[in-house]
């Protein structure tokens, strides 16, 4: 009853902030301009909705089938993207085109910001002046060069595959963090890398921007691409938005995207330089580790991150005891269950991830619940069977002698003399999932996570840092606690048994 009690209140915690009904629901993928332009949209529209910006949510396939499934309304897309990536056709369409085939989906496009980002390759200029490149095409002749590329463009219809076809590339590409891609560059580990148009990287490490010559990438111009009950449900909003409509060109973008990626300005203070009548080109100081770390979000990611965590392991101990316990008295039972949470374990995280969106059809806390308390289920039923294996037949033979019955003996002898092995698998568990729960913010979840998402769009060690040390200081704390509570248990047990 107590654990049922614990997972009652976990789950209405993760109910109580659960985005409103009425709320304009913006999404943003995972790279500093879609940060950006999802702040944009949101400031926007400030006074006119109730609008939360769920950032950083992953890829293309994850943020477009967040939007068709109802769990963003909205998010900043590019026409290149929809036509190759999304709809699989060859061109790239006008805008009404393009409504006519998304209207099947319940989806549109409209609100074009202005600016074409496309992709391109870029390598440095003092190594592309060395050998004569100037053109995609020239990349051919040297074979040897070491390709470091973004995993979404090794992967998209309208990236790699299609490129190395239409220019003969043989090179083997490194899938790399696209920001992580620009040091790399810098040091040397990689020669070639893709780029976007609009990165504010380009001039700062002095990379060329190879010419299309061949003409493979189409135009990538920004626009918003929306489900079509978003007019009729937030009709102020909407006419807000029509006011963004060509007014960003590329020079503006890459000044925003400076203000985050070179200036240190958070996302927020990027977006909200557009809203300025000029742009302020002046640098300002970076924050240092503790003004990051508690920042006005802290308590907000503190709580998104507690509410995975125990709402998680709640439901892991409800189901994993249990579990534990029919392993160890059914012996056919035995080798399925354990083998079963094992495997479970082995499955990466952000493939399971991608695996329970797809079945669940949302995107946000509660694929992140389900995969933190499959993970979670692994100590705490393989501990329950070792702790319940562990009792030597004498005290079950004492057990039977006094006439208890099977379930008595469960209840009265084994489990108390299980329990410590018990809580040792739920603190393991604990301290896994206070690390795990990190990956959630990639689908929108939440939590410290989404400061190291952040910072890998950044490269920015400051931001990770101060993601990163309060999961780390939560483990330790989250750890610490258990082990009072297993020698707080272990006392009133021992007494237990010292008593007449």
């Amino acid at each position: 009853m107590r654990f049922a009690a614990i997972l009652a209140f976990a789950l209405a915690a993760v109910c109580g902030h659960a985005p409103a009904a009425d709320e304009l629901v913006i999404g943003s993928k995972r790279f500093t301009e879609s940060y950006i332009l999802g702040e944009i949209v949101r400031l926007a529209v400030e006074g006119t909705a109730a609008a939360v910006h769920k950032p950083g949510l992953g890829n293309t396939g994850i943020v477009f089938a967040a939007l068709k499934a109802g769990s963003i309304d909205l998010y900043p897309e590019y026409t290149g993207t929809i036509a190759r990536e999304i709809l699989g056709m060859e061109a790239v369409p006008s805008i009404d085109e393009l409504n006519r085939a998304l209207a099947r989906q319940s989806l549109g496009v409209a609100v074009p910001l202005g600016f074409n980002n496309g992709y391109a390759l870029g390598m440095r200029e003092d190594l592309a002046a060395r050998l004569g490149i100037r053109r995609i095409s020239e990349l051919a002749r040297h074979p040897q060069l070491k390709f470091g590329l973004s995993q979404e463009f090794i992967n998209r219809a309208d990236g790699w595959p299609g490129l190395a076809r239409k220019y003969a590339l043989a090179h083997a590409p490194l899938g790399l963090d696209h920001g992580l891609a620009y040091e790399a560059i810098a040091a040397g580990k990689i020669e070639v890398m893709d780029l976007y148009t609009t990165d504010a990287k380009i001039g700062r490490y002095g990379l060329r921007v190879l010419e299309d010559d061949r003409g493979y990438f189409p135009r990538y111009d920004a626009l918003l691409i929306y489900r079509l009950d978003v007019p009729a449900r937030h009709p102020q909003a909407w006419r807000a938005l029509q006011g963004l409509a060509g007014r960003i060109d590329e020079q503006r973008m890459m000044r925003l995207n400076a203000a985050a990626e070179i200036e240190g300005r958070s996302f927020a203070q990027a977006a909200s330089e557009f809203f300025k009548e000029t742009d302020s080109a002046a640098p300002r100081a970076r924050r240092g580790l503790m003004a990051v770390m508690f920042a006005d979000d802290f308590g907000r990611l503190t709580r998104e991150h507690l509410v995975l965590v125990f709402a998680s392991l709640a439901a892991a101990i409800v189901l994993g005891v249990p579990l534990g316990v029919a392993a160890a008295k059914i012996k056919m039972c035995a080798q399925p269950i354990l083998g079963a949470v094992g495997v479970i374990q082995t499955i990466p995280s952000l493939a399971l991830l991608a695996f329970l969106i797809t079945l669940l059809g949302t995107i946000g806390t509660l694929p992140a619940l389900a995969a933190l308390f499959l993970y979670a289920l692994l100590p705490i039923v393989r501990n329950t069977y070792t702790g319940l294996a562990g009792i030597g037949p004498g005290m079950r033979q004492a057990a039977l002698a006094l006439g208890f019955s099977a379930p008595d003996r469960l209840r009265l002898i084994e489990l108390p003399l299980a329990m410590p092995s018990v809580l040792a698998g739920v603190k393991i568990s604990a301290v896994i999932n206070v690390g795990t729960a990190t990956i959630a913010a990639f689908i929108g979840a939440g939590g410290y996570g989404e400061r190291i998402a952040a910072g890998l769009a950044l490269n920015d060690n400051t931001m990770l840092l101060a993601g990163a040390l309060p999961a780390a200081a939560l483990a330790i704390l989250v750890q610490a606690l258990f082990e009072i509570g297993e020698r707080a248990f272990g006392r009133r047990w021992r007494a237990g048994l010292s008593s007449p």
